[in-house]
């Protein structure tokens, strides 16, 4: 089972967010770099926080699947009818992988790997 493993939550005052996350759910905030925040949930698994200068984008938060191959997977999402919106690309700091694609209806979706 591909598991729910990051979600990233846009905003536009993180200081603000990561105040209202913490307070709301508990959440373990982590300032990661100036633009951005990492948090942790009781069960360990955990997201981020963007910080974007302008008006929020609806949606406004990005949800990433593991997967043991992320080329495979991307392979997987066009011969299916998807397209690979962004191609696998370093985190960087050890924390792995990610792509983006579009389902087959237009929605974005990210997955994640260890390499």
């Amino acid at each position: 089972m591909n598991k729910l493993v990051h979600m990233d939550i846009q905003s536009t005052d993180l200081e603000k967010s990561k105040a209202f996350y913490s307070a709301l759910f508990g959440w373990r905030m982590q300032q990661w770099s100036p633009d951005y925040a990492l948090f942790e949930y009781p069960d360990g698994s955990g997201g981020g926080g963007f910080s974007l200068v302008g008006r929020m984008p609806d949606p406004c938060v990005e949800i990433y699947f593991e997967v043991e191959d992320i080329e495979a997977a991307l392979a997987q999402v066009v011969s299916l009818g998807g397209v690979i919106a962004t191609r696998k690309t370093g985190i960087g700091g050890g924390m792995g992988f990610l792509a983006r694609f579009r389902d087959c209806c237009g929605c974005l979706i990210g997955i994640w790997s260890k390499s």
